[in-house]
């Protein structure tokens, strides 16, 4: 049966936070279709991985017999995430944005992931995997509004995800999740009311899809 791998960044609960809730939504249509499968889970906004130190880093360009002790412990933590990634058939993300970009634990994640000549370089590990990423923001960044110019989780997640990784990238956006919360947006409730419904059904739908296509 097929592997999942759950990531989670919202520093909010689920009944709260927008990209906890529709991914899971995703997670349990997907667990539907596999209930014997796997489900890789990491909260990392509730347990961050380490931010890439010097050691981690030189680690990855150190013959295994030459790295100091800090080294091999911080590289050994690397591994464990990359073989997660390489495990998963399909990769779920749950990826808010703060200040106009990603939080600051998934931005540590992805640093962890990527080590060239493995997953990023000619022939990534992972090339290929399936990943929706839950992109939720409390405004609106689409293409012809005012902060258009302001939306960098979509791109920079498209250039690492797909550019560096090799992974099939797809997006799921609620927006205006801020709406029922600011009177200043109370007009524009039924868009993200609209928005969130949207968002629901496409992780109901691409999850079945995904997980009939895999299990084909």
């Amino acid at each position: 049966m097929a592997t999942l791998l759950h990531i989670d960044s919202s520093v909010f609960p689920t009944g709260v936070s927008s990209s906890r809730s529709v991914a899971g939504a995703f997670r349990s249509a997907w667990e539907e279709q596999h209930p014997e499968g796997t489900v890789i889970y990491r909260d990392i906004a509730a347990a961050p991985v380490p931010h890439i130190t010097a050691d981690a880093h030189t680690a990855a360009f150190t013959t295994p017999s030459e790295r100091t002790p800090k080294q091999a412990v911080a590289f050994a933590a690397r591994v464990q995430l990359i073989e997660e990634l390489e495990q998963a058939d399909a990769i779920l993300i749950g990826a808010p944005m703060y200040n106009f970009t990603v939080p600051s634990t998934l931005k540590a994640w992805l640093d962890n992931i990527i080590l060239p000549g493995r997953t990023a370089g000619e022939m990534p590990s992972a090339q290929g995997t399936p990943v929706t990423v839950v992109a939720s923001r409390g405004g609106s960044y689409a293409p012809g509004t005012p902060r258009e110019d302001y939306e960098f989780v979509l791109n920079y997640l498209e250039a690492v995800l797909k550019g560096t990784l090799g992974l099939d990238v797809d997006f799921i956006v609620p927006e205006l999740t801020m709406a029922p919360r600011k009177e200043a947006m109370s007009d524009l409730v039924p868009l993200y009311e609209a928005s969130r419904r949207r968002a629901f059904e496409e992780a109901n739908t691409k999850a079945k899809e995904l997980a009939q296509r895999l299990g084909a």
